[in-house]
């Protein structure tokens, strides 16, 4: 059987399978009598505002769903149909091992493992997502990690105990979520467009949806450069790192406050699209930021640990501790000397960012988001693209599976712009 591994944090739900890869945020658009889920419904959220839900996950229940959104009796009957449409699009695993945020009540734990029995997979596994990605980082000291989920961020301290991670407690922040700070940096650039332009983008839903959608563009440049320039239907405005620094402090002092002080082995994880967030690393002097590929690695390590076939699962918040990133393995000895096989051919990699909307951003090996729920990744033959749905050109031509990318090369996904790869030098 085929085994899914799926990662139920609601600002990017993450469902691998096979080289499918899909990613898909908390959000539900009603269209007709049915649902749309995901980056779609979400580049809708300011167009339709009354037939968008993004508290489904969240407020995972069995109450009457207010306001009424289509056919949906409750919440419960869109995470359904949300898990159905994220394992077609993954290629239909048999099996899943899910990854849950310890702020999951266990009522809605049972819930969520109801649902499940009426889709067309079986849950496997479960457990603590915090613990499964605590396991990749711990080195003897306390552990903090801060989860950005839609409509709150969520503190879990984890601790060490011979040679195994634990979960201690967790502690959900109100108002700190990823839909909050969204909102103060689009209060905050909108503010600069008025300054420098006189336009204001949060006049009409339109060009307040692009604001929105420019946003993960914006922060990833910012994230390497002090300032960038934002077009928003023809109107530019500059933005630098300094001017958005205060949209995070109302998270960045709950989180503080949670945490207390820090002794010098203590470490704060935090996950890829957290990081984005300007003044993070000024916040947090003691952070590691996970690579978008953890989750999936640490859940295919504990794989065999975590399945559990043939009984009721138990939320498992305990887990051995993998070798932390970058130590050195224990040297073995020599083997005798051999001929030395002939080399390999090094791997297509020239490329080291990628160009769209005139904004470079630098690309990850463990994978750098696109459209569509696509990613550009590095394997060993080179830079390569994994996903599923929407058409995907290169060049002009349809992506062949497996068709190793270089410099110069230019993607197009479904209607999203063009992004061509480049190498930046020096």
């Amino acid at each position: 059987m085929s085994i899914g591994l799926l990662d139920l944090n609601d600002s990017n739900l993450q469902l691998w399978h096979g080289d499918a890869r899909v990613q898909s945020p908390g959000y539900a658009l009603l269209q007709g009598a049915d649902y749309l889920f995901g980056a779609p419904a979400r580049a809708a959220a300011r167009l339709q505002p009354r037939d968008i839900n993004t508290r489904f996950w969240w407020q995972l229940s069995t109450e009457k769903l207010q306001p009424a959104l289509g056919p949906a009796r409750h919440t419960g009957d869109l995470v359904h149909a949300h898990l159905k449409q994220l394992h077609a699009q993954a290629q239909h695993p048999d099996e899943l091992l899910l990854a849950v945020s310890g702020s999951m009540q266990h009522e809605q734990l049972a819930l969520l493992l109801g649902i499940v029995q009426q889709c067309p997979f079986d849950a496997v596994g479960l457990v603590n997502r915090s613990v499964a990605l605590a396991s990749l980082y711990s080195r003897g000291g306390r552990l903090f990690h801060l989860e950005l989920q839609l409509h709150q961020a969520v503190i879990s301290e984890l601790a060490q105990h011979d040679g195994h991670i634990e979960l201690q407690r967790t502690v959900p922040l109100p108002g700190c979520g990823l839909l909050q700070l969204q909102e103060r940096l689009v209060e905050l650039i909108a503010a600069e467009f008025v300054r420098q332009t006189r336009f204001d983008p949060r006049r009409k839903a339109a060009t307040e949806q692009q604001l929105y959608d420019a946003l993960p563009t914006t922060l990833r440049a910012l994230h390497t450069s002090a300032e960038t320039n934002m077009d928003i239907n023809g109107y530019q405005a500059r933005v630098g790192t300094h001017q958005l620094q205060s949209a995070g402090r109302r998270l960045f002092d709950s989180a503080n406050e949670t945490i207390g002080i820090l002794r010098p082995d203590d470490r704060v994880i935090a996950d890829p699209l957290t990081a984005l967030l300007p003044g993070l690393g000024t916040a947090f002097a003691q952070l590691d930021v996970l690579q978008p590929d953890d989750m999936q690695r640490a859940l295919r390590t504990h794989q065999q640990r975590l399945v559990q076939r043939e009984q009721a699962l138990s939320f498992i918040t305990t887990l051995p501790c993998i070798e932390p990133r970058g130590k050195a393995a224990p040297a073995a000895a020599k083997p005798a000397p051999s001929p030395a096989p002939a080399p390999a051919p090094e791997p297509v990699c020239r490329a080291t960012h990628l160009l769209s909307d005139h904004v470079a951003q630098a690309l990850l090996p463990g994978g750098t988001a696109l459209a569509d729920g696509w990613e550009l990744y590095r394997s060993d033959a080179g830079w390569q693209l994994r996903g599923s749905g929407g058409s995907v050109a290169v060049n002009g031509r349809p992506y062949r599976a497996g068709q190793v990318l270089d410099s110069g090369d230019r993607i197009v996904i479904g209607q999203a712009p063009a992004a061509v790869l480049i190498e930046v030098r020096g």
